[in-house]
């Protein structure tokens, strides 16, 4: 099992940017796809973005393609995502997600196991 915790929402001016954090614990954390998911109020949980467990791939919808970026640090146990040019439409509560196995091309959230509690990114007009 592994426990995830995130960090680093907040309010930004649209154009802004953000990094948020997703430290793991638990089992070895290279074992796991990693991945960030969003949920607006009144709407589905959506993919952002997906790294393999040696972050040699990613993957992104086109929504957040160019903008945002996902890597991740194994010997920190830490996944992260940069997003830039940041719109209200971004404005969400963003969730970091892992899988044990799989690609990064796993883009619904029942394909991931664990989920960190979310932390909250919103953008102002």
């Amino acid at each position: 099992q592994v426990q995830l915790v995130e960090a680093g929402g907040g309010l930004v001016q649209a154009g802004g940017s953000l990094r948020l954090s997703c430290a793991a614990s638990g089992r070895t954390f290279s074992y796991y796809v990693m991945a960030w998911f969003r949920q607006a109020p009144g709407k589905e949980r959506d993919f952002v973005a997906a790294i393999s467990q040696s972050g040699g791939m990613t993957y992104y919808p086109d929504s957040v393609k160019g903008r945002f970026t996902i890597s991740r640090d194994n010997a920190k146990n830490t996944v992260y995502l940069q997003m830039n040019s940041l719109k209200p439409e971004d404005t969400a509560v963003y969730y970091c997600a892992a899988r044990s196995g799989g690609s990064v091309y796993f883009t619904t959230s029942r394909q991931y196991d664990y989920w960190g509690q979310g932390t909250q990114v919103t953008v102002s007009s």
